[in-house]
């Protein structure tokens, strides 16, 4: 077959006799989808004449018409779908004490006290801080090595200097939540 007679299978009368059931199943569709008819008209059209140009004209063009339309729709359908769905995705609310926002401002300036606090601290209790809080889960004898101390008076330093910060916050955080704890 040569490329004229691929290219002239869609005369004006094979045109015609299609046109009527492609616009059809657009419609149909279209509605079904709220998409523009036309618009998915198309498209088939356009799919159809692709499809022809790789694999040779089809022997009946309206089966591949017919799912042309449907496949145009359910491409287009699902951009939409996927927004829609981002869209109706519930937002947490903002429930509990945690989730008010008058709490996550008094937290955040809490930790930004404790932040200060910690500066104003010692370089040794810092230091003794920052090893008791790594990630590394050291133990005692690691931490005395790391700062140069024996090992026996890690913990009375640490109890030293979280007293030290416990009397530097009192008065900046405020007394806990009723029902907390403090040491």
């Amino acid at each position: 077959m040569t490329k004229t007679e691929r290219a002239g299978w869609l005369t004006r009368d094979a045109y015609a006799a299609l046109r009527p059931p492609l616009a059809r199943a657009a419609a149909a569709e279209a509605a079904l989808s709220g998409l523009d008819a036309a618009d998915l008209e198309q498209a088939a059209w356009l799919r159809l004449l692709e499809r022809a140009r790789v694999q040779g004209p089809p022997a009946d063009p309206r089966p591949g018409l017919l799912a042309a339309v449907r496949s145009e729709a359910r491409a287009a359908r699902e951009p939409a779908r996927r927004e829609t769905a981002r869209l109706r995705r519930p937002r947490p609310l903002a429930t509990g004490p945690a989730g008010c926002p008058e709490r996550r401002v008094l937290t955040q300036e809490a930790a930004a006290e404790i932040r200060r606090a910690v500066a104003a601290l010692t370089p040794r209790c810092r230091g003794l801080l920052a090893a008791l809080l790594s990630g590394r889960d050291l133990t005692y004898r690691e931490i005395a090595g790391t700062l140069g101390i024996s090992q026996g008076s890690v913990g009375p330093e640490r109890s030293r200097f979280l007293g030290c910060l416990r009397r530097m916050l009192a008065t900046e955080v405020g007394a806990p939540d009723p029902g907390g704890m403090e040491r």
